[in-house]
Parts: structure tokens; sequence; C-alpha cells
């Protein structure tokens, strides 16, 4: 989970392999985070019932590649000017609780 999502259930998808620039990751892996990414979207689509999983891959924040899943209802709300500056750590726990539920009955 974001630790300032834009929107409720904002994760991230990160690799254990520290890679700055996702364009260097090697090819199975890059389509390993796309799978992951995939099924994340899907979870998160379900749970918070949004009209699109927005998907950001910036890189500029950390040195750690990485993917940003927002559950979105327009265009406007996929912007980091958007980053809560905090958010109470129940609500992290509740959406990351609902969306592993999500998945788990998608296995």
């Amino acid at each position: 989970m974001s630790i300032n999502p834009m929107a409720p259930g904002h994760v991230l998808v990160v690799p254990i392999e520290e890679i700055d620039h996702w364009i260097d990751a090697p090819a199975d892996l890059a389509a390993h985070l796309f799978s992951v990414a995939h099924r994340v979207a899907r979870a998160q689509a379900e749970v918070f019932k949004c009209e699109k999983v927005g998907m950001i891959i910036a890189g500029y924040e950390v040195p750690h590649a990485h993917i940003h899943l927002v559950p979105t209802k327009e265009m406007s709300e996929l912007s980091f000017a958007n980053a809560a500056a905090s958010v109470d750590r129940d609500d992290l726990e509740s959406w990351a609780a609902a969306i592993k539920t999500a998945l788990s009955v998608a296995d």
C-alpha cells in the first residue's frame, strides 16, 4: 500500500531486485511485474468499484523501479498532486485486507 495514496487502495508493485529505471529490468522481470500488476489491479477494480485502475511508472521519487496502481473514476485523480500527506494506518490495513481477500477469491 502507498503511504501517500492518491486514492483509497493505491498500491505499489515493487520488485525485490533493485533496479533504478524500469527499462533496465530484464524482460522476464518486466513481464512478471506486469503480470502481478494485472492481478492486483483486477482485485482493486472489484474492491473499489472504480472506473479504471491507473498505472504509473515514474521512478523519480526513489531510485528503485516500481509500479503505482491507483483506483480512479476519472483521469484527474491520477496525479501525484493528489497524494495524501498522511493516511490513517487503519485505513491502509483495511484496504490491504480487502485487496488480499479479492486476490484469494480469484485464485
